[in-house]
């Protein structure tokens, strides 16, 4: 077996992990970063792509963002619509900041790049990884590449691994602290090299349900629809989505839904997720490991790099002063801004989408909660503060 020390493992070569080994190096914290799939798969995933000042700070903060610069989308509104009726709402106007359109697998990219020149140590095709003794004085983790076994000793364990990953196992039955809604519905999505249809995005509740036509660049759009849990992606060929979502947005764009080879279709299933227990002894969660938001707001990414904000100035603190106040502040600091998005991933959700237990009732309400937001700047300025970001 090989063994080495560190000063922080990180377990998830996602944008958490990755966000927060940067953030270390930057300030000389000596971490090492394992990841369970290749580079290529972690490169290539399919996620979001709207990112909130917060995250683009984050980027800037790490002189890392030169590509989004160059290639980030500046949005400074989102549409709301209620059959062919809608309404902009102009976060810069009512915050006076804006989002980035960015794609999440461009800066999983930037971040990657950039490691070997920070000396930010990146191990892919970690199988079996586990932690020891994580509530102990001497915690580590374990992993086997290519047939040999390693063990990285260390003081600190950052989960960044994701809603699948090993760190939240390892946290004792009888610790934790979860909360979940499941929504009956997910989303299908389709990726295409064509122009979007409109240049903001729109968030639809029509008679026919949910849509939202979004981007990724000038001449890439993401567009999803809602469909029942029941749904199968071979029912859904690209024809019949494409003439789905020309039905949706016709109304609404400033320009016609434009057809093109489907880079990636999908089914994502919806829910909300809260895991409060992100610190047990040494070992901190973070990102997806701790929380899942619906897609609705925009805030799976964000919510990671808030958390990854809190988590590395605590760290710093702890190893540059040794100042435990940060690590021992972390999970409450981290969970109020989760709750507060969370509640409002849900209330969007909630107010867009088509419930197949409402009825009548339920519909004349998300029209009276829109004609009501369509003339109140004030509900219109709580959307707005919450789509850009709270602050830290």
């Amino acid at each position: 077996m090989s063994t080495r020390r560190t000063q922080v493992a990180i377990i998830g070569g996602g944008p958490a992990g990755l966000l927060l080994g940067h953030l270390l190096r930057a300030e000389g914290i000596d971490c090492l970063i394992v990841e369970r799939q290749t580079q290529a798969h972690v490169e290539g995933r399919i996620r979001a792509g709207v990112l909130e000042t917060l995250t683009t700070d984050l980027m800037a903060r790490l002189g890392l963002d030169a590509g989004l610069k160059a290639h980030g989308m500046r949005e400074e509104g989102f549409n709301l619509a209620d059959g062919e009726h809608v309404i902009r709402i102009d976060i810069s106007r009512l915050t006076g900041k804006h989002v980035v359109v960015y794609g999440q697998t461009e800066v999983t990219r930037d971040l990657i790049a950039a490691a070997p020149d920070r000396q930010l140590e990146i191990v892919f095709e970690a199988q079996d990884v586990a932690i020891h003794d994580p509530d102990g004085a001497a915690p580590s983790i374990s992993f086997t590449k290519q047939g040999v076994e390693h063990r990285i000793e260390c003081e600190i364990i950052a989960g960044c691994d994701g809603f699948h990953g090993p760190s939240r196992k390892a946290i004792p039955a009888g610790e934790d602290r979860v909360f979940e809604r499941v929504y009956p519905f997910g989303w299908l999505g389709i990726l295409a090299d064509v122009p979007p249809c409109h240049p903001e995005l729109i968030y639809s509740n029509s008679d026919r349900g949910f849509a939202l036509a979004s981007m990724r660049s000038p001449m890439r759009s993401r567009y999803y629809i809602q469909v029942p849990l029941s749904e199968r992606l071979e029912d859904w060929p690209a024809e019949r989505l494409w003439d789905e979502l020309e039905r949706r947005f016709a109304p609404l764009a400033e320009r016609p839904v434009i057809r093109g080879p489907a880079l990636e279709m999908s089914i994502a299933p919806l829910r909300s997720y809260v895991f409060e227990t992100m610190r047990h002894g040494r070992l901190f969660l973070a990102g997806d490991a701790a929380h899942i938001v619906p897609p609705t707001g925009a805030k799976g990414l964000n919510l990671a790099a808030s958390d990854v904000a809190y988590l590395s100035d605590a760290l710093i603190g702890y190893f540059a002063r040794g100042d435990e106040r940060g690590l021992l502040g972390y999970e409450a600091r981290a969970l109020a801004r989760i709750w507060k998005a969370e509640r409002f991933s849900w209330s969007l959700t909630k107010l867009m989408h088509r419930f197949p237990e409402d009825g009548a009732f339920e519909r004349r309400m998300q029209k009276a909660e829109l004609d009501y937001l369509a003339g109140s700047s004030a509900m219109q300025t709580a959307i707005a503060e919450n789509y850009v970001g709270l602050p830290l």
